[in-house]
């Protein structure tokens, strides 16, 4: 079975890189991406989300609207390549933002529901 690097990058067990399968790699990807303010990074100042924004946000449904489609745009260009979004579900609530992503994982073609939670 192909592995690939964790992300974020850390040490095994046995103090060697530690690895993921190509479903984990997807996973950890995505939320990398999804947590990843817009400017946080040096070298790609347009990668990210913005989602932990909305947690200071009013909670309008045009808002959440909004930011879903772009978290879908984010999705599309940064890991299109990877992954396939089926579904995306976006909820704010005590300060926690919550996405729930159902999607296809391209080179195994396996499909995945994971959740994602941040708080600012």
């Amino acid at each position: 079975m192909r592995t690939d690097i964790a992300v974020p990058f850390r040490f095994g067990a046995r103090g060697r890189t530690a690895t993921a399968t190509l479903d984990e790699h997807a996973r950890d990807l995505i939320e990398q991406l999804l947590f990843t303010s817009p400017g946080e990074r040096v070298m790609r100042p347009d990668f990210g989300c913005g989602l932990l924004d909305l947690v200071f946000a009013p909670t309008a449904p045009e808002l959440v609207a909004a930011l879903e489609l772009s978290v879908r745009a984010s999705l599309q260009r940064w890991l299109g390549d990877l992954v396939e979004v089926r579904a995306l579900d976006m909820s704010v609530a005590g300060g926690t933002v919550r996405v729930e992503l159902h999607y296809t994982v391209r080179r195994t073609g396996s499909e995945r529901k994971d959740v994602f939670e941040g708080r600012a």
